[in-house]
Protein backbone atom coordinates (compact mmCIF):
# COMPACT_ATOMS: atom_id res chain seq x y z
CA UNK A 1 0.00 0.00 0.00
CA UNK A 2 1.56 3.20 -1.11
CA UNK A 3 3.13 5.29 1.59
CA UNK A 4 0.50 8.11 3.29
CA UNK A 5 -2.61 6.31 2.16
CA UNK A 6 -4.70 5.81 5.88
CA UNK A 7 -5.15 2.16 5.93
CA UNK A 8 -1.18 2.58 6.19
CA UNK A 9 -1.18 5.01 8.93
CA UNK A 10 -3.34 2.79 10.63
CA UNK A 11 -1.05 -0.27 10.41
CA UNK A 12 1.81 1.99 11.83
CA UNK A 13 -0.47 2.76 14.95
CA UNK A 14 -1.50 -0.69 15.44
CA UNK A 15 2.18 -2.23 14.86
CA UNK A 16 3.47 0.76 17.72
CA UNK A 17 0.34 -0.10 20.29
CA UNK A 18 1.41 -3.81 20.14
CA UNK A 19 4.98 -2.93 21.36
CA UNK A 20 3.81 -0.92 24.47
CA UNK A 21 3.81 -3.29 27.02
CA UNK A 22 1.66 -2.27 30.18
CA UNK A 23 3.82 -0.85 32.96
CA UNK A 24 3.84 -3.46 36.00
CA UNK A 25 1.31 -2.77 39.40
CA UNK A 26 3.24 -1.41 42.29
CA UNK A 27 3.77 -3.96 45.17
CA UNK A 28 0.56 -4.05 47.52
CA UNK A 29 2.14 -2.88 50.94
CA UNK A 30 3.26 -5.49 53.21
CA UNK A 31 0.80 -6.14 56.50
CA UNK A 32 3.42 -4.71 59.22
CA UNK A 33 4.49 -1.63 57.53
CA UNK A 34 0.67 -1.04 56.79
CA UNK A 35 -0.10 -1.28 60.12
CA UNK A 36 2.64 1.06 61.16
CA UNK A 37 1.28 3.92 59.09
CA UNK A 38 -2.29 3.69 60.02
CA UNK A 39 -1.48 2.88 63.71
CA UNK A 40 0.34 6.40 63.42
CA UNK A 41 -2.00 8.50 61.28
CA UNK A 42 -5.20 7.79 63.47
CA UNK A 43 -2.74 8.33 66.52
CA UNK A 44 -2.34 11.56 65.67
CA UNK A 45 -5.76 12.41 64.23
CA UNK A 46 -7.41 11.24 66.95
CA UNK A 47 -4.83 12.65 69.93
CA UNK A 48 -6.56 15.91 70.59
CA UNK A 49 -10.03 14.63 69.61
CA UNK A 50 -10.03 11.85 72.05
CA UNK A 51 -7.75 12.90 75.20
CA UNK A 52 -11.28 14.66 76.80
CA UNK A 53 -13.20 11.58 76.17
CA UNK A 54 -10.33 9.33 78.07
CA UNK A 55 -10.39 11.44 81.57
CA UNK A 56 -14.00 10.99 81.50
CA UNK A 57 -13.63 7.39 81.00
CA UNK A 58 -11.33 7.49 83.70
CA UNK A 59 -13.14 9.49 86.48
CA UNK A 60 -16.54 7.02 85.91
CA UNK A 61 -14.01 4.35 86.59
CA UNK A 62 -12.97 6.33 89.84
CA UNK A 63 -16.22 7.57 90.67
CA UNK A 64 -17.22 3.87 89.93
CA UNK A 65 -15.03 2.08 92.87
CA UNK A 66 -15.64 4.74 95.60
CA UNK A 67 -18.94 4.01 95.43
CA UNK A 68 -18.55 0.29 95.73
CA UNK A 69 -15.93 1.15 98.73
CA UNK A 70 -19.26 1.41 100.31
CA UNK A 71 -20.95 -2.09 100.60
CA UNK A 72 -17.46 -3.98 99.54
CA UNK A 73 -14.72 -4.28 102.19
CA UNK A 74 -12.27 -6.58 100.94
CA UNK A 75 -11.28 -9.77 99.37
CA UNK A 76 -12.57 -11.15 96.41
CA UNK A 77 -15.19 -8.80 95.77
CA UNK A 78 -12.68 -5.83 95.82
CA UNK A 79 -10.45 -7.32 93.48
CA UNK A 80 -13.23 -7.90 91.19
CA UNK A 81 -14.48 -4.39 91.30
CA UNK A 82 -10.90 -3.04 90.79
CA UNK A 83 -9.95 -4.96 87.89
CA UNK A 84 -13.66 -4.52 86.51
CA UNK A 85 -12.99 -1.10 86.98
CA UNK A 86 -9.78 0.05 85.34
CA UNK A 87 -11.00 -2.32 82.34
CA UNK A 88 -13.66 -0.47 81.52
CA UNK A 89 -11.06 2.49 80.79
CA UNK A 90 -10.76 0.29 78.10
CA UNK A 91 -14.37 -0.80 77.29
CA UNK A 92 -15.26 3.13 76.75
CA UNK A 93 -12.64 3.98 74.31
CA UNK A 94 -11.69 1.03 72.78
CA UNK A 95 -15.19 -0.64 72.39
CA UNK A 96 -18.00 2.58 72.75
CA UNK A 97 -15.54 5.10 70.63
CA UNK A 98 -14.27 2.78 67.88
CA UNK A 99 -17.87 1.46 66.91
CA UNK A 100 -18.91 4.94 67.13
CA UNK A 101 -15.72 6.03 64.57
CA UNK A 102 -16.38 2.95 62.44
CA UNK A 103 -20.31 4.20 62.34
CA UNK A 104 -19.38 7.22 61.41
CA UNK A 105 -16.68 6.42 58.80
CA UNK A 106 -19.15 4.08 56.73
CA UNK A 107 -22.63 5.99 57.29
CA UNK A 108 -20.06 8.99 55.94
CA UNK A 109 -18.37 7.55 52.66
CA UNK A 110 -15.23 7.19 54.48
CA UNK A 111 -14.53 3.83 54.27
CA UNK A 112 -14.04 4.56 49.85
CA UNK A 113 -10.86 6.30 50.92
CA UNK A 114 -9.53 3.33 52.90
CA UNK A 115 -10.46 0.91 50.19
CA UNK A 116 -8.59 2.74 47.88
CA UNK A 117 -5.62 2.87 49.93
CA UNK A 118 -3.08 -0.23 48.84
CA UNK A 119 -2.75 -1.82 52.28
CA UNK A 120 -4.22 -4.97 53.51
CA UNK A 121 -7.67 -5.01 55.19
CA UNK A 122 -6.20 -6.29 58.82
CA UNK A 123 -3.90 -3.36 58.58
CA UNK A 124 -7.02 -0.70 58.74
CA UNK A 125 -8.72 -2.57 61.28
CA UNK A 126 -5.39 -3.56 63.71
CA UNK A 127 -3.93 0.15 63.31
CA UNK A 128 -7.42 2.38 63.97
CA UNK A 129 -7.52 -0.57 67.24
CA UNK A 130 -4.12 -0.17 68.43
CA UNK A 131 -4.44 3.41 68.34
CA UNK A 132 -7.64 3.66 70.23
CA UNK A 133 -6.49 1.28 72.61
CA UNK A 134 -3.02 3.49 72.99
CA UNK A 135 -5.08 5.91 74.77
CA UNK A 136 -6.34 3.85 77.89
CA UNK A 137 -3.05 3.28 79.03
CA UNK A 138 -2.56 6.37 81.61
CA UNK A 139 -6.21 5.81 82.67
CA UNK A 140 -5.80 2.01 83.23
CA UNK A 141 -2.80 2.53 85.11
CA UNK A 142 -4.32 5.23 87.23
CA UNK A 143 -7.67 3.67 88.14
CA UNK A 144 -5.37 0.66 89.42
CA UNK A 145 -3.42 2.24 91.31
CA UNK A 146 -5.95 4.22 92.75
CA UNK A 147 -8.43 1.23 93.27
CA UNK A 148 -5.62 -1.15 95.12
CA UNK A 149 -4.57 1.83 97.46
CA UNK A 150 -8.39 2.45 98.39
CA UNK A 151 -9.05 -0.85 99.00
CA UNK A 152 -6.16 -2.05 100.36
CA UNK A 153 -4.52 -4.46 97.81
CA UNK A 154 -1.27 -5.15 97.13
CA UNK A 155 0.45 -3.11 94.11
CA UNK A 156 3.28 -6.18 93.27
CA UNK A 157 1.37 -7.22 90.92
CA UNK A 158 -0.04 -4.08 89.05
CA UNK A 159 2.56 -5.40 86.18
CA UNK A 160 0.15 -7.66 84.69
CA UNK A 161 -1.04 -4.67 83.03
CA UNK A 162 1.24 -4.34 80.89
CA UNK A 163 -0.26 -7.81 79.32
CA UNK A 164 -3.82 -7.06 80.42
CA UNK A 165 -4.29 -3.53 78.23
CA UNK A 166 -2.92 -4.65 74.81
CA UNK A 167 -4.51 -8.00 75.41
CA UNK A 168 -8.19 -6.95 76.50
CA UNK A 169 -7.91 -3.86 74.21
CA UNK A 170 -7.61 -5.93 71.47
CA UNK A 171 -10.28 -7.92 72.21
CA UNK A 172 -12.80 -5.17 73.03
CA UNK A 173 -11.64 -3.23 70.02
CA UNK A 174 -12.77 -5.87 67.74
CA UNK A 175 -15.54 -6.25 69.33
CA UNK A 176 -16.49 -2.88 68.86
CA UNK A 177 -14.94 -2.11 65.31
CA UNK A 178 -17.59 -5.13 64.23
CA UNK A 179 -20.42 -3.25 65.61
CA UNK A 180 -19.64 -0.11 63.74
CA UNK A 181 -19.25 -1.67 60.51
CA UNK A 182 -22.07 -3.99 60.89
CA UNK A 183 -25.04 -1.83 61.79
CA UNK A 184 -26.58 0.06 58.87
CA UNK A 185 -26.48 3.41 60.09
CA UNK A 186 -24.22 5.54 62.21
CA UNK A 187 -26.61 5.81 65.39
CA UNK A 188 -27.37 2.23 65.52
CA UNK A 189 -23.58 1.96 65.65
CA UNK A 190 -23.33 4.58 68.62
CA UNK A 191 -26.23 2.53 70.18
CA UNK A 192 -24.24 -0.74 70.01
CA UNK A 193 -21.46 0.74 71.30
CA UNK A 194 -23.15 2.06 74.33
CA UNK A 195 -24.73 -0.89 74.86
CA UNK A 196 -21.52 -2.92 75.21
CA UNK A 197 -19.67 -0.43 77.18
CA UNK A 198 -23.12 -1.12 79.64
CA UNK A 199 -22.34 -4.71 79.59
CA UNK A 200 -18.63 -4.42 80.54
CA UNK A 201 -19.97 -1.73 83.26
CA UNK A 202 -22.34 -4.13 84.88
CA UNK A 203 -20.45 -7.76 84.20
CA UNK A 204 -17.34 -6.81 84.66
CA UNK A 205 -17.25 -4.38 88.06
CA UNK A 206 -20.12 -5.99 89.78
CA UNK A 207 -18.60 -9.26 92.10
CA UNK A 208 -19.61 -12.39 89.70
CA UNK A 209 -20.07 -14.17 92.95
CA UNK A 210 -23.21 -12.11 93.29
CA UNK A 211 -24.66 -12.27 89.69
CA UNK A 212 -27.20 -14.63 89.26
CA UNK A 213 -26.17 -18.03 87.15
CA UNK A 214 -27.87 -17.24 83.71
CA UNK A 215 -25.82 -13.41 84.10
CA UNK A 216 -22.37 -14.98 84.93
CA UNK A 217 -22.80 -17.19 81.41
CA UNK A 218 -23.45 -13.99 79.44
CA UNK A 219 -20.25 -12.35 81.23
CA UNK A 220 -18.65 -15.65 80.58
CA UNK A 221 -18.63 -14.69 76.45
CA UNK A 222 -17.89 -10.78 76.99
CA UNK A 223 -14.07 -10.30 75.54
CA UNK A 224 -12.82 -8.54 78.02
CA UNK A 225 -14.21 -11.08 80.99
CA UNK A 226 -10.19 -12.60 80.73
CA UNK A 227 -8.69 -10.04 80.82
CA UNK A 228 -10.81 -8.88 84.50
CA UNK A 229 -10.00 -12.32 86.23
CA UNK A 230 -6.45 -12.07 85.49
CA UNK A 231 -6.15 -8.68 86.45
CA UNK A 232 -7.88 -9.78 89.55
CA UNK A 233 -5.84 -12.66 90.10
CA UNK A 234 -3.22 -10.94 90.21
CA UNK A 235 -3.92 -8.98 92.94
CA UNK A 236 -4.38 -11.58 95.32
CA UNK A 237 -1.69 -11.31 98.05
CA UNK A 238 0.13 -14.18 96.71
CA UNK A 239 -1.08 -14.47 93.08
CA UNK A 240 -1.63 -18.25 91.45
CA UNK A 241 0.55 -17.23 88.01
CA UNK A 242 -0.51 -20.23 86.70
CA UNK A 243 -3.91 -18.91 86.46
CA UNK A 244 -3.05 -15.51 85.37
CA UNK A 245 -1.24 -16.68 82.28
CA UNK A 246 -4.55 -18.63 80.99
CA UNK A 247 -6.64 -16.45 81.89
CA UNK A 248 -4.28 -13.87 79.36
CA UNK A 249 -3.68 -16.88 76.56
CA UNK A 250 -8.18 -17.34 76.89
CA UNK A 251 -7.88 -13.20 76.34
CA UNK A 252 -5.35 -13.74 73.70
CA UNK A 253 -7.30 -16.19 71.89
CA UNK A 254 -10.92 -14.34 72.46
CA UNK A 255 -8.97 -10.79 70.39
CA UNK A 256 -7.43 -13.08 68.01
CA UNK A 257 -11.29 -14.26 66.93
CA UNK A 258 -12.62 -10.94 67.82
CA UNK A 259 -10.47 -8.79 65.56
CA UNK A 260 -10.10 -11.46 62.61
CA UNK A 261 -14.36 -10.84 62.74
CA UNK A 262 -13.40 -7.24 62.60
CA UNK A 263 -11.46 -7.73 59.84
CA UNK A 264 -13.88 -9.48 57.65
CA UNK A 265 -17.10 -6.74 58.68
CA UNK A 266 -14.61 -4.61 57.19
CA UNK A 267 -13.74 -6.17 53.48
CA UNK A 268 -17.94 -6.53 53.75
CA UNK A 269 -18.56 -2.82 54.28
CA UNK A 270 -15.85 -1.56 52.31
CA UNK A 271 -17.28 -3.28 48.94
CA UNK A 272 -20.85 -2.41 49.49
Amino acid sequence: MPHGEPGAERETVSDTESRIEPEPLAAPARLWPALGAVYRAQLSRARFARIPLLFVATFQSLGIMILMRGVVDGGAEARAVVAGASVLVVAFVALNLLAQYFGQLRASGGLDHFATLPVPAASVVLGAAGAYASFTVPGVVLTAVFGSVLFGLPLGGLWVLVAVVPLAGAALAGLGATLGLSAPRAELATLCGQLGMSAALLLGVLPAGRLPEPVRWLRDLLPSTYGVEALAAALEPVPEWGRVAVDLGVCAAVGLVSLTVATWAYRRAAVR
